[in-house]
């Protein structure tokens, strides 16, 4: 009985991870990849099977590493980072799913819920991103973007981590950021409403 509550408790713990990861992907849609992949090959703490296992392959972790530069050093760009988040609004979804089953490929879960997880949370969390995004290329000049996009690949990096390590912090996390992403545009659309109306000339 012991043993069932607590492989309960595990496959439990592996939606929690799902959700992180795939919250992660939507900031940056290949460090989940490369994190999940890296510590199934170096550590012990998570364990890949199936046809999973060629994420810690040499030359597929070599690929993500290349790609999440490429991505990283993209985003940071003018006018590319544009074009990234669009096609994001398709890859982050898919690689949100791909880390999440991954993830719990050993475990007795659901494929079709984590399928579901990974891509609401991966298109919630990059929509988000892009809501955001327009409102600091206005009050920014576009400066500030990159300092933004810096931000958001620290998140998804330190997201995808605790997912894997501590999957109860990661839950808390993905509420925490979700609720302060939330605000974050309600308060902006609301100062953008009323700059109109200050900036206008008296009657």
């Amino acid at each position: 009985r012991a043993g069932t509550v607590v492989r309960a408790v595990g496959d439990l713990t592996a939606y929690f991870t799902a959700l992180g990861l795939a919250t992660a992907a939507g900031l940056n849609a290949w460090l989940p990849l490369l994190a999940t992949g890296l510590l199934a090959r170096y550590t012990d703490v998570i364990d890949l099977s199936g046809s999973w296992t060629s994420l810690e392959d040499t030359w597929v972790l070599v690929a993500l590493a290349v790609v999440a530069v490429a991505d990283f050093v993209g985003d940071k760009i003018p006018a590319v980072d544009h074009a990234l988040h669009a096609a994001g609004t398709v890859i982050a979804p898919v690689t949100g799913v791909i880390a999440a089953l991954s993830s719990s490929s050993a475990l007795d879960v659901s494929p079709g819920v984590m399928t579901a997880i990974g891509l609401v949370a991966a298109e919630t969390s990059h929509g988000t991103r892009m809501a955001i995004r327009p409102f600091s290329t206005l009050t920014t000049g576009g400066v500030g973007n990159p300092v933004l996009s810096l931000i958001e690949d620290v998140v998804s990096a330190g997201l995808s981590l605790v997912a894997i390590l501590l999957p109860v912090l990661a839950l808390l996390l993905v509420v925490a950021l979700f609720v302060v992403a939330w605000r974050m545009i309600r308060r902006l659309r609301l100062r953008r409403a009323e700059r109109p109306a200050t900036g206008a000339a008296p009657p």
